[in-house]
């Protein structure tokens, strides 16, 4: 679309549409489903900041910050998210959000606004959850205002906090924004495709809960859970919780509500067994894709009578937990048994 704004389906570069946008984009491209939507490109961002900032004195206050002084990270951080929550876009900028946010639909489609850090989602480090993601956003005005509060959260104060010790240089950190569709799943949740308690790589571990997964994510249900053997498809672990709360999105630029679970859901699985497999089976996909174990978002539609169909996933990045326990190989394969024995007296045969 500009340098601005790209669609998902061609999101590729991390550096230009962050991890996320770069992931979703992936997916789209072996044809997984996700959510039709844009990403508003670093580009975009950078764009944005040199008009607001080009002498870059932002950078240079928060790089002269100790990692232990929390006071006053909190509070220059939060004079840039103001700054940056709240100056007018550069025209170009505002035109191609405007432009490609028109292009979903003509009737003004409610859409999910989501920080893309290009830093985050790597297998060496996770940022995730330290940016801000948006739901039911509705309008041209409302995207902007969003993709403007996306931007500022790279400052929140968690993540000034962690670059700080990390001691990461502030130049070079950008923040694209992907714009999606909003759905309304009937079930939601996350996946891992090793086991996030043992870090067995033969299992597929589930969670979910009715609606959103936003309840899952805030801590306001505790999820069913299932473990689903890679090797035979059997579900082998099941866990069905009473959902005391239930995250619901309503169309219309009404929002998401949050109530109570109606009484007929709440201690009932929220997926079925050919759901469950279903979305393990999406899940080897993207391991496969990907090479390494994945930390998946998922929801469940009801548009179809087909359970692999009605799955779309929000997200896929490297599971960073087990792999940063995962130890080295305690040798290189060598041709014969024997030489593994040879080398440990230096001779070769």
């Amino acid at each position: 679309m500009s340098d601005y704004v790209v669609p998902l389906a061609s999101a590729a570069s991390a550096a230009d549409v962050g991890g996320k946008g770069a992931s979703l984009g992936s997916l789209a491209r072996i044809g997984v489903a996700v959510p039709p939507g844009f990403v508003v490109t670093s580009g975009a961002f950078t764009a944005s900041l040199d008009a607001l900032d080009p002498g870059g004195s932002l950078h240079a206050r928060i790089e002269e910050l100790g990692a232990e002084d929390l006071a006053a990270i909190a509070r220059v951080s939060a004079a840039v998210r103001e700054r940056i929550a709240t100056a007018p876009l550069p025209a170009p900028v505002a035109s191609a959000i405007t432009a490609a946010y028109a292009a979903l639909g003509n009737d003004d489609p409610d859409v999910a606004v989501r920080s893309s850090a290009t830093m985050e989602d790597s297998a060496a480090a996770s940022f995730a959850g330290l940016q801000d993601t948006y739901l039911g956003v509705a309008g041209a005005d409302s995207v902007l205002e969003h993709v403007r509060r996306c931007w500022a959260s790279l400052y929140n104060d968690q993540s000034v906090a962690y670059r700080r010790r990390l001691r990461m240089s502030e130049t070079g950190h950008a923040m694209a924004v992907v714009v999606q569709r909003m759905v309304r799943p009937r079930a939601a949740g996350v996946m891992f495709t090793r086991s996030p308690v043992t870090g067995d790589r033969s299992v597929v571990a589930i969670e979910g809960t009715w609606g959103l997964g936003s309840a899952l994510v805030s801590g306001d249900v505790t999820p069913d859970s299932f473990v689903i053997s890679k090797i035979t498809g059997e579900i082998t672990g099941r866990r069905v919780s009473s959902k005391g709360q239930m995250h619901s999105y309503i169309p219309n630029g009404l929002g998401v509500s949050v109530a109570d679970t109606p009484p007929d859901l709440r201690d009932r699985a929220c997926l079925t067994d050919d759901e469950i497999r279903a979305l393990a089976s999406i899940g080897g996909r993207v391991e496969a894709h990907y090479g390494s174990p994945q930390d998946i978002e998922w929801a469940l539609l009801d548009e179809s009578a087909d359970a692999a169909e009605r799955i779309v996933l929000l997200q896929s990045r490297p599971e960073t937990v087990w792999a940063a326990r995962s130890p080295a190989p305690l040798a290189a394969p060598k041709p014969r048994a024997a030489d593994h024995v040879l080398a440990l007296f230096g001779k070769p045969l």
